[in-house]
């Protein structure tokens, strides 16, 4: 398929996936095709290696995890195999400590697109805290053991939102080169396609451990990660406690959101139009925004520095954010887009500057992800 000039906001949602289409100014959008319309959808993400590739994961109450993809930007979209398919019939996964234990998958949570050298190769993230890689473009699924059975998983625990895979990044430099993060366990980094994976939390506080107690190897419960598309080895990360950013490929974490008071949130993006830059959406212990109007905050990495994006008077409210309800484009300036919990699609698209409102109800937002051109 061809490329097109178009911006799609691909949105997740309580009640089915939706694809909301724009143009490169991205000032005015239209609601296009939606589906699903009875899951809970985690995530849709598109495949830039095969433009007009969409993929859904969705999760029915009655049937358990179902996988979709549409292969003309969601117009019409088929299921594909789940991990432990056939559909509709329970599935079971040895994911524990000898062959006789089985273990449910609950729900999918992200799907991840392979590295452009591996044109057929999907990544896709479930709970409880397992990985799948599929390389026919998700026909199959082979379950990651070195994750799936790790020696320390009996120690691993469900966070509030359950025991969910829910990040996978891949070196765009190296294949070979994955990190993830998993809620209540942390995050963790394959230099060898996944054949080991060594813990990736030094200097990340676990605030809920006792005093003396807080700084253990895993355990962290990270909502989110991004890497900073100028730079591979810098990654900005949201946990339960607190905001953090990386420079030398999560070797260490240096803790960044103290200056706002209290940093918690779920959701984090960094933008190839801007590099060094990542954007956050402060939350308080209940899940809303803190300060009783929707903002986002930039972090400014070289010069250290935060900055409110909203002005106080706009959008006035409690809002809720979803890890992965954050999302930003490639253009330049690049547009930043923010899904809430009851329904409302924020985007900028001026890097921040201004902000407007999709004028649409949706069902509660739980991901946002973007398609559309480059700025080159």
């Amino acid at each position: 398929m061809p490329k097109d000039n178009k911006v799609r906001i691909l949105v997740g949602t309580r009640k089915g996936s939706y694809v909301v289409i724009g143009d490169r100014t991205r000032r005015r959008w239209t609601v296009g095709p939606r589906a699903q319309e009875m899951n809970e959808v985690y995530h849709v993400v598109a495949d830039p290696r095969h433009p007009g590739d969409l993929y859904s994961a969705a999760n029915s109450t009655f049937w358990g995890p179902e996988l979709y993809r549409s292969r003309n930007w969601g117009k019409t979209w088929k299921e594909i195999t789940t991990p432990l398919s056939p559909p509709h019939k329970a599935r079971k996964f040895d994911g524990g400590d000898s062959p006789a234990s089985k273990v449910a998958l609950k729900n999918l949570w992200h799907v991840e697109p392979g590295h452009p050298s591996q044109p057929t190769t999907l990544y896709l993230g479930a709970d409880p805290h397992f990985l799948f890689r599929s390389d026919d473009l998700g026909s199959s699924w082979a379950p990651i053991q070195s994750i799936n059975r790790h020696p320390d998983r009996k120690n691993w625990g469900p966070g509030a939102g359950g025991a969910c895979l829910h990040t996978i990044l891949i070196d765009p430099r190296d294949a070979s080169r994955m990190y993830i993060g998993m809620s209540s366990v942390g995050t963790f980094r394959t230099d060898d396609n996944g054949r080991s994976w060594q813990p990736t939390n030094k200097g990340v506080e676990c605030p809920f451990l006792p005093p003396g107690q807080r700084y253990p190897e895993t355990g962290q419960c990270v909502h989110h990660v991004a890497a900073d598309a100028a730079n591979p080895d810098t990654f900005y990360r949201q946990d339960h406690g607190g905001m953090y950013v990386s420079h030398d490929g999560m070797a260490k974490w240096t803790r960044i959101g103290r200056p706002l008071g209290d940093d918690f949130g779920f959701c984090v993006a960094s933008p190839k139009g801007a590099p060094g830059r990542a954007y956050f959406v402060r939350l308080d212990g209940a899940g809303r925004t803190t300060e009783g109007h929707f903002q986002v905050h930039e972090w400014n990495d070289a010069t250290r520095t935060w900055k409110k994006l909203v002005s106080p008077k706009q959008f006035p409210g409690h809002f809720g954010v979803h890890r992965e309800g954050i999302a930003t484009d490639d253009l330049d300036p690049p547009g930043i887009y923010v899904g809430t919990t009851t329904g409302q699609l924020f985007v900028s698209p001026d890097a921040g500057k201004s902000w407007r409102l999709v004028p649409f109800a949706f069902p509660g937002i739980h991901s946002v992800s973007v398609a559309g051109p480059s700025s080159g």
